[in-house]
């Protein structure tokens, strides 16, 4: 990878391989038909559309195929939009594979999963270790490559784990400003908090909402799955509840799909912890795509908000 689609600014001319993340077909004013497709590359996505499109590019161009593609980043609607000159399906003689347009976890999977055992050990109420070492163990393959959403936020490979990781080392501080939280606690909420979007999700290239995940939702699935491993685990003392309404109100608002508020010290905790490392994760990535004296691009996520780098960081 060269630069990276991340890195491209209004009126760059676009000369390389790339990913296509999802290809949806339209109809336009003239009665043709035509591909709304989402690109992407280890440095983030943009939107481009194949005009007049035959049968057989809808067959070609689909989630998961590499094209080799020229063109410009021209600007739609306040959005860039990569205006497609020409575009070719990849072959094996381009030397080029999926992983290469995914991108992945600023920390190696090894070192986050070590870090997520060492919080597990410190755990000392035996009811909350076991419930959450059984829960991690259970859902670990998915744990150790899924991203934490579909867009917005650790939307990368192992970006679940370096969420739940960089959450904990908050809780730790937090826990060291505030000693009357139970630690125990809050790490078994970080930790289970978001565990059921490997059942949510689709998986870590193309990343969709599965058939439960639209249903049900993550927070429900996870709840359910706590009481199971209670169960399970012969495990009926009241840190099952209040766990289980950490999960339910990690979300803090109704509005923010969460069913019940915050009810509890650490519930309401968890929920801050959560927000600060989302809302950081899309800001530093964001940041990182300007230069000293620019603005980001509007972030929806974060009321639609463009943000300025300061020039003396350049310093």
């Amino acid at each position: 990878m060269k630069k990276g689609i991340g890195h491209y600014h209004i009126g760059d001319a676009f000369d390389d391989f790339i990913l296509i993340k999802s290809s949806a077909r339209g109809v336009a004013s003239n009665g043709k038909p035509f591909l709304t497709l989402i690109l992407r590359d280890a440095t983030g996505e943009i939107e481009a559309k194949l005009w007049e499109i035959t049968k057989e590019d809808e067959e070609v161009f689909i989630p998961e195929q590499i094209v080799r593609l020229t063109g410009e980043v021209n600007q739609f609607r306040g959005k860039p939009q990569l205006k497609i000159f020409s575009i070719r399906p990849s072959n094996a003689s381009d030397g080029v594979q999926v992983e290469d347009f995914v991108a992945k976890a600023p920390v190696e999977k090894e070192v986050l999963m070590e870090k997520l055992t060492e919080a597990i050990f410190e755990m000392q109420n035996p009811s909350l270790q076991r419930m959450v070492r059984a829960l991690v163990k259970k859902y670990q393959e998915g744990l150790l490559t899924y991203p934490a959403a579909t867009k917005n936020h650790h939307e990368y490979v192992s970006g679940l784990l370096h969420h739940i990781v960089s959450m904990l080392s908050l809780a730790k501080e937090l826990h060291t400003l505030y000693p009357e939280t139970n630690k125990d606690l809050l790490y078994a909420g970080v930790i289970l908090h978001d565990l059921g979007k490997v059942k949510e999700l689709s998986g870590v290239v193309t990343t969709s909402y599965t058939l439960e995940g639209k249903l049900l939702g993550h927070i429900p699935m996870m709840v359910e799955e706590i009481g199971n491993m209670a169960k399970e685990l012969q495990i009926d003392g009241e840190e099952v509840l209040i766990l289980q309404h950490l999960i339910l109100s990690h979300h803090g608002k109704a509005e923010w799909g969460s069913p019940k508020p915050p009810l509890i010290r650490e519930a309401e905790l968890l929920h801050l912890i959560d927000l600060v490392d989302a809302r950081m994760n899309m800001l530093n990535r964001a940041l990182d795509k300007v230069k000293p004296g620019e603005f980001t691009d509007r972030l929806f996520a974060l009321d639609n908000r463009s943000f300025y780098k300061p020039l003396f960081e350049d310093n």
